[in-house]
């Protein structure tokens, strides 16, 4: 069942012996129902439900609105491959002449009719998380977001810090190639494709900068990612994408890698990929540094959630990437409201953060990290 939350925030303060402000340029235009001075509307369509994340967006959106005095509905789809029912989603929404629609598409491209009806309407839209990439409409005016480029670059960063990683990457020979596993949760999603290809980059750059890897490291699994080396290969790395979402197929992507010889790090790109890679482990208990089948592991994971934090916490993960969800939520709605208004908007980066064992516990980290 989809999960839709209505949010219903204070009545409109009337003020008496004042005169009821224009209508906005959306409102002119009929994007609204609402009348002239009241209580905007605002359609939000995030790319699920399925995880905590989307809630903690949800919830800044929601105290956001309160503040603001706008109305919100939230809703997402079943799970982040069902771009159809998001689709419908929208459409629904926009029935409803919304003065804006923030919108995390699962697919910029099955929504451009969409996206040109909204833009007819007088609609502006506001892209959050993923966003709305490549939209050819003109109805996207601004996006609150990760850089989820920079953001998966960090953690490529944060494991040429780590002295296990480096050893274990000097043991590689053309003869003997290392391993590093890229488990991204879909070929879709803007965000995730992002941090795959950020973190791919990232870690080739620091790869081929050290003595003796020049032009050695290729990356395979995947037609979007593939790249030759022109020398022999000494490290491969390998991005492996699951048929959709469902944590069972991620699972299977995730065992997928770890059946590689000399498989060294997997980085997983969200909390998704991150559940996978916990459950192809046994709940972990498998990456334990001391008695795991894959103790020699490093694993970098993406986002928060009960079971990545625990994982983080007890040192199966080297660490994470969190992201500022509730600050996404909050932002997106502050853009929306300055775009009802005909104010000026920019993109707004909502930034994000390395965690790990030592960290997570610092009331800066702690208050970003969803369960």
């Amino acid at each position: 069942m989809k999960k839709i939350i209505t949010v219903s925030l204070a009545a409109m303060l009337i003020l008496s012996g004042c005169g009821s402000a224009p209508p906005t340029k959306s409102q002119a235009n009929g994007s609204s129902s609402a009348t002239a001075g009241a209580q905007p509307y605002v359609a939000m369509d995030a790319k699920g439900f399925q995880f905590q994340y989307w809630q903690v967006v949800e919830k800044g959106a929601q105290d956001e609105a309160k503040k603001l005095n706008i109305k919100i509905t939230f809703q997402g789809p079943d799970n982040e491959s069902d771009v159809a029912q998001q689709v419908d989603m929208v459409n629904a929404d926009l029935a409803k002449k919304p003065a804006a629609l923030c919108l995390a598409a699962l697919s910029t491209t099955a929504l451009s009719s969409q996206l040109s009806k909204a833009k007819s309407m007088g609609i502006p839209v506001i892209g959050f998380d993923s966003g709305v990439p490549n939209d050819s409409s003109g109805a996207l005016v601004a996006t609150a977001a990760t850089d989820s480029v920079k953001a998966a670059a960090m953690a490529a960063d944060h494991l040429f810090d780590n002295q296990d990683f480096k050893a274990a990457l000097t043991k590689a020979t053309t003869a003997n190639p290392v391993v590093i596993g890229v488990l991204s949760q879909d070929a879709t999603s803007a965000s995730i494709i992002q941090r795959t290809t950020g973190f791919i980059n990232e870690m080739v750059a620091k790869i081929q900068s050290e003595p003796n890897f020049a032009n050695a490291v290729e990356v395979t699994g995947q037609k979007k990612y593939n790249k030759a080396s022109s020398s022999p290969a000494k490290v491969n790395i390998a991005v492996s994408i699951p048929p959709s979402t469902v944590q069972s197929d991620v699972q299977n992507s995730a065992q997928q890698l770890l059946n590689q010889k000399n498989l060294i790090v997997i980085f997983a790109s969200n909390e998704g990929a991150a559940d996978g890679m916990l459950s192809a482990t046994n709940d972990g208990s498998d990456l334990n540094r001391s008695t795991g089948k894959y103790k020699n592991l490093l694993v970098v994971g993406f986002d928060a959630g009960k079971n990545q934090k625990a994982a983080v916490k007890s040192k199966e993960f080297l660490g994470s990437i969190t992201q500022d969800p509730y600050t996404i939520g909050v932002d997106a709605v502050l853009l929306a409201s300055k775009a009802i208004k005909g104010e000026p908007v920019s993109n707004i980066d909502t930034g994000a953060k390395w965690y790990d064992s030592t960290n997570m516990d610092n009331p800066d980290i702690a208050q970003l990290l969803y369960n």
